[in-house]
């Protein structure tokens, strides 16, 4: 899906550089191969980059105390490992988009390297590790299960081999999702990482794709079994000040998905009735510093708003949102190259996601 755009809306958030990055195409908003080449940059400067990084495994022994490599092979760089795992997916997503994107041999190198059969079997012991079993759940979980949707999709020799050395943990995540599942009894509703709605929208995706029937209906039972009954709400409470995802538009984005067009309807209606009045808006997030890398937490949020508002404004028919969609994305595009690390190892690959959602 491509986010839809007014025909009149003039583009000029390119970075400085009308029309250089993004092209109006038949109503949508979309990458040109130079914003292709441009996103594809940030990933590349650190996905084998092992320092700085932040480990959030914990430690059985002093085997462990291990660098970063070490532990994880395949998803070292980028400062932690989910990131890492999108930035992965962005580089496979932006390869199938545009085969002579000038990064090509190099990304194909990197995965070559990352995406073996070794190198995986290396990542799957420690979700196997008893004090680890859940290690990057659900996010990072959601987010492999991208990558593995990604090249499943794609009719490459190379995407063909990666996919099936990504495979035996892309099962071993599938299993642990419905395992989760099956004894949480309370949804996760906060603005970061741990946002069940969010794992679950994305998995939701490559249940569907993958026709993981058991994952898919467990997504299904826990969605309803959580969400169902939801009224009312507090948009207005957002965002929290560490903020990259919005608790009321990620589970208004995943319903979408579970419920039928009309039944959808008569849900958001009284989860959201906001979003139906014609002068409902939503200002973006705000951030002053962007070498804090929980501040420039913002940034990604008003990416993500974006590919929710405009997956919400497609399922009920409402431009209004879409218009909104692009007022995000005006402030967060510009800001996704600002020289911070601290965003750019991973504002990217939310940039891609929301640009081609």
């Amino acid at each position: 899906m491509r986010l839809i755009l007014p025909l009149l809306f003039t583009f000029s958030i390119a970075f400085g550089q009308k029309d250089s990055f993004y092209v109006l195409k038949s109503g949508s908003y979309e990458l040109t191969l130079k914003g292709a080449s441009h996103f594809a940059s940030l990933p590349l400067k650190c996905i084998e980059k092992e320092y700085p990084y932040k480990t959030g495994y914990s430690l059985s022994g002093t085997e462990m105390l291990a660098a970063p490599k070490t532990i994880h092979p395949a998803f070292y760089g980028c400062f932690d490992w989910h990131s890492s795992v999108h930035g992965h997916w962005m580089l496979i997503k932006l390869l199938k988009q545009f085969p002579n994107l000038p990064e090509a041999p190099i990304i194909r190198q990197v995965m070559r390297r990352h995406l073996s059969p070794e190198s995986i079997n290396k990542e799957l012991e420690l979700f196997n590790n008893s004090d680890n079993k859940g290690f990057e759940r659900t996010y990072g979980w959601a987010w492999l299960l991208t990558l593995q949707m990604e090249l499943e999709n794609w009719d490459d020799p190379d995407a063909r081999q990666w996919a099936s050395a990504l495979q035996p943990l892309s099962n071993h995540l599938s299993n642990a999702t419905i395992a989760f599942l099956n004894k949480i009894v309370y949804p996760i509703r906060v603005g970061e990482h741990s946002n069940l709605a969010f794992g679950l929208s994305l998995m939701y995706d490559y249940a569907k794709n993958a026709g993981k029937k058991t994952l898919k209906e467990a997504i299904e039972k826990a969605s309803l079994r959580f969400y169902s009954n939801d009224k009312g709400c507090p948009i207005g409470w957002e965002p929290g000040g560490n903020d990259f995802l919005s608790p009321c538009l990620e589970e208004a984005n995943l319903m979408r998905k579970i419920l039928l067009p009309a039944a959808y309807k008569v849900w958001l209606k009284k989860f959201m009735p906001e979003l139906f009045l014609p002068n409902f808006n939503l200002a973006p997030g705000e951030v002053l510093d962007r070498n804090d890398g929980k501040l420039i937490h913002l940034d990604g949020l008003n990416l993500s708003r974006a590919w929710c508002l405009n997956g919400i404004g497609k399922a009920i028919n409402n431009n209004a949102l879409h218009k909104l969609a692009i007022k995000h994305l005006n402030a967060a595009l510009p800001q996704v190259a600002s020289g911070s690390y601290a965003g750019e190892h991973w504002l990217a690959s939310f940039s891609v996601y929301a640009l081609t959602y």
